[in-house]
């Protein structure tokens, strides 16, 4: 799963009049919309994932949704095989507030627009399942400022930089380029999308010499002690991005923790966690743990498949339980949620006996449309003590 929306970037005003399909029409034998945009239908085929994904993205952006990855499953050889495509209104929330100076519309829940494709042995994908359906008001007319494809250009990000040194504000750059284009109707991106840009790059900005005396002090530090191990990563423009290092002198075997690296990292992407669990792999002479103990972070999820294929992740039960108040602080029963839930947890002595005990606890409160409680189910083994007994 990636491309996970953030759901106040999908909450777009609608006029009335603006909602939904264009007219169809049969060519060739499949369906096409108004536009001349084919529709997804069971049995098409593509010859790879990003193929699928373009297709199912581009009828998105006429229909008027934002798209997201929601589930994934690997075959028994470690390759995608089962992948499902979705509307990013499918899960969460975003409510009106009355305390709030900027309250969100509502949004409406639990919606089911989707396909469903599979990979065959030799990398074909083909759909198995299509939903076109939703429980809410599309709008074509906003699909260029939703998250899945806002986009800024490499002309657009130099003049933000240029700018940025030259003293002058991020709204000011962002309006300029809105004259530029003619319009906010032909940007390619928000606002929020140029103060990122610009807060990124004022993170990998260090002071005069710097760099270079974190370089220095390292190199001086494993002159040292030959055990002393650092690696650091430049950006394109040779700016310092992320830095690691390992001191041997960190281990022990008095039943203490063991501080095994460190690191800075300036983002926290799947490419950078892929650099530092290669120069993590590479500092321990290609040797990669068992099991890694993380939290439901999925760009770190995506980096430990690909360069810990092997490895089995657990979740940290702290991180998940923690949730419990920003996830059930609403309901009605939240005191009595969150006891069925430790019990749950620390009592269940066999899987059977926690999925008999998760089953009562749904139907009792009325949770099955609660996406957060069905992804944890759905993840059990990688959380749940009585299954990491076999598992991890």
């Amino acid at each position: 799963m990636d491309d996970v929306e953030d759901n106040q970037d999908d909450v777009l005003g609608l006029s009335e009049d603006e909602n939904i399909m264009k007219p169809m029409n049969k060519i060739g034998g499949e369906t096409l919309t108004g536009d001349g945009i084919i529709i997804p239908e069971v049995g098409m085929l593509f010859k790879n994932e990003q193929d699928m994904y373009d297709f199912y993205k581009k009828y998105a952006y006429t229909v008027g949704f934002p798209v997201k990855k929601r589930n994934s499953k690997k075959g028994e050889d470690g390759v995608l095989r089962y992948l499902t495509l979705t509307c990013s209104r499918e899960g969460g929330s975003v409510g009106n507030s009355s305390g709030s100076l900027k309250p969100y519309p509502i949004v409406k829940l639990g919606c089911k627009a989707r396909i469903s494709p599979s990979c065959d042995v030799i990398g074909n994908w083909r759909i198995n399942a299509v939903n076109l359906e939703h429980n809410h008001d599309t709008s074509p007319s906003k699909s260029r400022l939703y998250r899945c494809n806002r986009q800024l250009s490499a002309a657009m990000k130099r003049k933000l930089q240029v700018n940025d040194l030259a003293g002058i504000a991020v709204h000011k750059s962002y309006n300029s380029a809105v004259v530029e284009a003619g319009g906010y109707e032909n940007m390619s991106c928000i606002e929020k999308d140029c103060q990122n840009c610009i807060e990124c790059v004022r993170r990998l900005k260090l002071g005069e010499g710097d760099a270079t005396a974190i370089q220095s002090y390292f190199s001086k530090m494993q002159a040292q002690c030959s055990g002393f191990y650092f690696d650091i990563d430049w950006d394109e423009e040779s700016r310092l991005k992320n830095v690691f290092w390992a001191d041997n002198r960190c281990v022990n075997h008095h039943g203490q923790s063991t501080l095994l690296g460190c690191d800075l990292v300036s983002n926290e992407d799947t490419n950078t966690f892929v650099w530092l669990f290669k120069t993590w792999l590479q500092c321990m002479h290609g040797q990669a743990p068992h099991g890694i103990i993380t939290d439901q972070d999925k760009a770190m999820q995506n980096a430990i498949e690909i360069v810990f294929p092997n490895t089995k992740r657990r979740w940290c039960l702290w991180h998940i339980l923690k949730k419990l108040p920003e996830k059930f602080g609403y309901h009605v029963d939240k005191h009595s949620i969150f006891g069925a839930l430790h019990r749950l947890v620390y009592d269940s002595q066999s899987s059977d006996e926690f999925e008999n005990g998760w089953g009562m606890m749904i139907d009792m409160y009325e949770l099955h449309e609660n996406d957060w409680l069905s992804g944890l189910y759905e993840n059990r083994g990688r959380w749940v003590p009585c299954f990491l007994k076999t598992t991890f």
